[in-house]
C-alpha cells in the first residue's frame, strides 16, 4: 500500500465523508490488492479515501494480556486519525480491536476514555460502513462462478457483520452464493492461538476446509485476511483446487490478483 496522504485533506469537497482507510498489517504486508479494492468501493460509494502512515492496532498484544503496549499502539493510531470523519477496517478483528477494545484501555482516565470512545463510534468494518452507514446496497462488479462464504468470529461476534457482505454479493452479476455448514464457527487461527494451540487450531481449520470443498464452490470468501490466508494454506497443503479471495475483491471487480496463497498477492 501506498500512503497518500500524511494528514487529513483540507481540500475534501462539500458533502463528502473523509475516510481514514486503516490498512492493517496483513494487508499491507501479504495483500495489497485488498486495501486498493477498499479504496475502489468506498471512491464508488461517494467518499474521499485517504491512507495516512499507520501501525498495528495492538490487537496482538492486547490478546496475549500486554496492555501496556497495546494501550501506546492504540495511542499512535487515534492520532493518525483524528482528524477523519471514519476510520475504514479491510478486518473484523482489527475493526473489532479499535471499536470494541480501545476504550477499555483507557478505563478509570476520564478524559481519554472519552476519547477513545469517540474515536470507537467512528471506526467500521469495511462492508457494514458501505451497507449500514452509506446505505450502498449494490456494487457494479462481476463475478461468474459459485462462492461460499466464511464468517469470520471478530466481524461476527464483536461487530454483527454477517447480512452485509451477502447483501452486497447478491448484487454481484454471475455470481452465485452457496453457504457451507458452519458457516460461523471458527477458522482455528485466532491470531496467536495457531502459534499456541497447533494440534487444536489445525483439527478446527480441518474441519472447516470440509465444509468448504463440500459445497463444491470453487471459490471461498471472507471479510478477514488472517482468516483467508489459514484456510488457504490448509486448503492448499490438501491439494484443494478452491481459490480464496477477500470479499471486497470480488465487490470491487478487482480480481486480477492470484488468489491468496497462490503465486504472489
Amino acid at each position: 500500500m501506498t500512503n497518500p496522504a500524511e494528514t487529513p485533506s483540507a481540500k475534501t469537497p462539500a458533502g463528502k465523508p473523509r475516510i481514514g482507510l486503516y490498512a492493517t498489517c496483513l494487508v499491507d504486508l501479504f495483500r495489497p490488492s485488498v486495501g486498493f479494492a477498499a479504496v475502489k468501493l468506498l471512491e464508488d460509494a461517494g467518499c474521499v479515501v485517504e491512507v495516512p502512515s499507520q501501525t498495528c492496532c495492538g490487537q496482538p498484544a492486547y490478546n496475549n494480556g500486554d496492555r501496556a503496549t497495546a494501550r501506546a499502539l492504540a495511542l499512535v493510531v487515534m492520532q493518525a486519525f483524528e482528524g477523519y470523519d471514519y476510520v475504514v477496517i479491510p478486518s473484523g478483528s482489527c475493526g473489532g480491536m479499535m471499536a470494541r477494545h480501545y476504550p477499555e484501555l483507557f478505563a478509570g482516565e476520564p478524559d481519554m476514555a472519552a476519547k477513545a470512545q469517540a474515536f470507537a463510534d467512528k471506526c467500521h468494518e469495511l462492508v457494514s460502513f458501505l451497507t449500514d452507514v452509506l446505505m450502498v446496497t449494490k456494487v457494479t462488479a462481476r463475478y461468474p462462478g459459485t462462492v461460499t462464504y466464511h464468517d469470520s468470529c471478530s466481524g461476527l461476534r464483536e461487530l454483527g457483520v454477517a447480512a452485509q457482505p451477502r447483501q452486497l454479493l447478491a448484487s454481484v452479476e454471475g455470481l452465485t452464493l452457496t453457504e457451507m455448514a458452519e458457516n460461523d464457527v471458527c477458522c482455528g487461527f485466532g491470531g496467536t492461538f495457531a502459534v499456541k494451540y497447533g494440534e487444536i487450531s489445525n483439527a478446527i481449520v480441518s474441519q472447516k476446509v470440509d465444509n468448504i470443498v463440500a459445497t463444491g464452490a470453487p471459490t471461498l470468501l471472507a471479510g478477514d485476511l488472517g482468516c483467508l490466508m489459514n484456510m488457504a494454506g490448509k486448503l492448499s497443503r490438501q491439494g484443494s483446487k478452491v481459490q480464496v479471495r477477500h470479499v471486497a475483491e470480488v465487490l470491487a471487480g478487482m480480481t486480477d490478483a492470484p488468489p491468496i496463497g497462490v503465486g504472489k498477492s
